[in-house]
């Protein structure tokens, strides 16, 4: 099932996702998030996405989707698993 979802941060947005994803000290899954958004945010296919981040496809749509939706603070969230 694709799905079709343009990620167009703004500079703020960008910023703070470029420091997310160089910040070592992070947990990892929020790193890989971040990078995900941020190759996203080239306009780059879910393929290429997928593949350079490691993940596969509905990976990238889900983050896309939560990014989309809530902006970066969503993403960097895990979801509570009662819901």
């Amino acid at each position: 099932m694709a799905q079709t979802i343009c990620v167009l941060p703004d500079e703020a947005t960008k910023s703070a996702l470029i420091e997310i994803a160089g910040d070592r000290s992070r947990p990892l899954e929020h790193i890989l998030r971040a990078c995900i958004i941020l190759l996203a945010a080239e306009r780059l296919s879910v393929q290429d996405v997928a593949r350079q981040a490691g993940v596969n496809h509905p990976v990238v749509w889900r983050w896309q989707q939560r990014f989309a939706e809530a902006g970066v603070a969503d993403p960097l969230r895990d979801k509570d698993p009662s819901t």
